[in-house]
């Protein structure tokens, strides 16, 4: 029927076109804003009352320089995925993934011949775990850009296990935003929020608890039913042909891989274990912040020992088996420094560019080889590197336009008059409009709950339930939306074009909007602990 199906590139160029002519036709319009301090920490938000017309900015030529100025504005999450690209090239060169995932498989292959594991299905069992273990780390500290990093590695996986590309992305970036919808303890999202709106940080903890099970097993549902459909008849994917480039790097024959230790591995072993006990020195106690609690914790010096324990057994088996132990323990380090030490985009980025240097050296390459290999894996992933760029455009096209704040002025002032369902509902559909055009959670809780908050007080709703209704507008379309610098770059990670996403996701994201808006009927119609 569609014979031809416009690019990922043209499609965003297309609605970086139509944000323009909406300059044309929307008036100019700003809030006034001030700093306030929330949660400890300082934030732009509205000030009640303060929406003013301003001079329109019709936006014409910027649509041609709206991909310079989407690359200064993503220009964090464009640098992360060329070094994650370059770093994973290093490894990957090594045949250290295909070796973890051959005996990855060889393992649960075995499993299946325990009567529990073959009724339920090992593999059913490996795509629950992993999806829940992502959607924790959405719901308690906003996984959104880490998830890139582990796009690369589950989706060779889901590959290697009969699925798609799809599925792949489903048990690392999707669960990881089925836990950001439904969050319990999101501080990026969950704390602004309450804060902004004057309640007890995370209050209403049970009730979102409750939420997060029932969205999570929905989706995990869903995608299960989609895995068995694909593992029946990979024919059935939107991606059985585009995924032949992941089935082509994974035919690898790694039964014939020459298993060895080199001496470099060794003097890696004993370099980075050196840095490590000096980090250990340095920081031998961590405040691990998990929501509004906090524990200290001896977590450095904990990796550091099981670092030095687990990797001697792997070098005495093979240089392959190290290399795993370094990406092993480089998402360890990843978790204490997101948790521990406010890791962002910076600190990741470096992270995974020392993992393959690392990587590099412990394999016996030369320099200038590891070099040749963190070029073609920037030169692969460059493509998503582009379209994050060009997708942060549109961002730029609105915002210079000056008509996000008239937008969120017109359509907050279509809820007066309604009752409470009524009202939160609306909330509902205004949250998830704005999060198509500011898809960074805290910058719309900046933005949106001081205009909500004193809204909700005067037609009967719980500040609460408005927090739930921005919570839940805020987390399931970011899944869909191409604002999104974190879906664009997951995208161009897993090699799945944009025009097919949305049309694999558009029925599951129209359930999950509907389950949300069921979820929100009990803060209004029910007494519940907290609202």
């Amino acid at each position: 029927m569609f014979k031809n199906i416009p690019h990922t590139y043209v499609i965003i160029f297309y609605v970086i076109v139509i944000s323009a002519i909406l300059t044309w036709i929307i008036p100019g319009g700003e809030y006034d804003r001030q700093t306030k301090v929330v949660n400890g920490v300082e934030r732009t938000v509205i000030e009640k009352d303060s929406f003013h017309y301003v001079e329109r900015n019709a936006q014409t030529w910027q649509v041609f320089s709206a991909l310079f100025n989407g690359f200064e504005r993503q220009a964090g999450i464009i640098v992360l995925i060329l070094m994650i690209g370059g770093g994973f090239w290093i490894m990957n060169a090594s045949k250290s993934i295909d070796v973890g995932i051959f005996s990855f498989l060889k393992f649960t292959k075995r499993l299946e011949h325990i009567k529990f594991f073959k009724t339920v299905g090992v593999n059913n069992i490996i795509i629950t775990l992993v999806m829940v273990l992502f959607s924790i780390f959405g719901a308690v500290f906003g996984m959104s850009e880490e998830t890139i990093a582990f796009v690369i590695i589950v989706v060779p996986l889901s590959i290697s296990m009969g699925y798609d590309s799809i599925v792949g992305l489903c048990m690392v970036y999707v669960a990881a935003h089925l836990g950001f919808a439904s969050a319990v303890l999101n501080p990026f999202t969950i704390g602004i929020a309450q804060g902004i709106a004057n309640l007890p940080l995370f209050s209403g903890l049970e009730y979102r608890i409750f939420c997060w099970f029932v969205i999570n097993t929905f989706g995990i549902a869903w995608v299960l039913w989609y895995a068995r459909r694909v593992k029946e008849k990979p024919e059935r994917s939107p991606m059985y042909k585009i995924d032949e480039y992941w089935r082509k790097r994974g035919t690898s024959e790694v039964e014939s891989i020459e298993y060895h230790t080199p001496k470099m591995a060794w003097f890696v072993y004993i370099f980075i274990l050196t840095c490590l006990i000096i980090f250990s020195y340095i920081f031998p106690q961590s405040e691990l912040k998990i929501g509004n609690a906090s524990y200290v914790f001896p977590a450095i010096p904990v990796a550091t020992g099981l670092f030095a324990i687990l990797s001697i057994p792997a070098l005495l088996k093979s240089g392959h088996y190290f290399v795993l132990t370094i990406l092993t323990f480089t998402i360890i380090f990843l978790v204490i420094g997101v948790m521990g030490y406010g890791w962002y985009l910076a600190e990741i980025a470096s992270l995974f560019f020392a993992m393959g240097i690392f990587s590099g050296v412990a394999m016996n390459y030369r320099p200038n080889r590891i070099t040749g290999y963190f070029i073609e894996g920037s030169k692969d992933i460059l493509s998503a590197a582009l379209v994050v760029g060009l997708a942060g455009g549109i961002l730029v096209i609105l915002e210079d336009g000056k008509i996000i704040d008239t937008i969120l002025h017109s359509v907050s002032k279509s809820m007066a008059g309604l009752g409470k369902v009524g009202s939160v509902s609306v909330m509902y559909v205004i949250q998830t409009f704005i999060n198509v055009i500011i898809p960074s959670g805290s910058a719309k809780a900046a933005l949106t709950m001081p205009v909500m908050a004193p809204f909700s007080d005067l037609v009967n709703v719980s500040r609460q339930a408005t927090v739930m209704a921005f919570q839940f507008g805020d987390g399931f379309t970011n899944m869909i939306t191409p604002t999104s610098g974190v879906l664009i770059g997951a995208l161009g990670i897993a090699k799945v074009p944009y025009d097919k996403w949305v049309k694999w996701i558009i029925p599951f994201m129209a359930i999950l909007i509907f389950l949300g808006w069921l979820l929100l009927l009990p803060t209004v119609l029910m007494d519940l602990n907290g609202f």
